[in-house]
């Protein structure tokens, strides 16, 4: 059994910054692509980044040169640096990842269970 746990979130004034954790457990054999994505109050779940195993990544625009992907993977985590955080930032932050489970011969989509992250003064 895989579970993504997320963990960093919390409440922050403009500008400021949080970092996002996830962890990745269980009896896993590799992971390819580690995301986040996030979900404002009414809206539709948004891709916020992503980084695959070889270490390329992708960001929404509009995170852009304020946000920052990693990951170690002897760890099997993944972070997101957030700078600048702007009260749009306000959201749940979830994890998500593609994972071979040891036996297996195929990657299988997992979520987190999300972490809040409220950018207010």
């Amino acid at each position: 059994h895989v579970q993504l746990v997320e963990s960093g979130g919390g409440l922050v004034q403009p500008g400021g910054s949080l970092r996002l954790s996830c962890v990745a457990s269980g009896s896993i054999s590799s992971i390819n692509a580690m995301r986040w994505y996030r979900q404002a109050p009414g809206k539709q779940r948004d891709l916020v980044a992503s980084i695959f195993a070889s270490g390329t990544t992708t960001y929404a625009d509009s995170v852009k040169g304020r946000f920052t992907i990693s990951r170690d993977n002897a760890k099997n985590t993944v972070y997101l640096q957030m700078n600048i955080l702007k009260p749009e930032d306000t959201a749940d932050y979830y994890c998500n990842a593609d994972v071979m489970k040891a036996g297996n011969y195929h990657y299988t989509n997992y979520w987190g269970q999300g972490t809040q992250v409220t950018v207010s003064s």
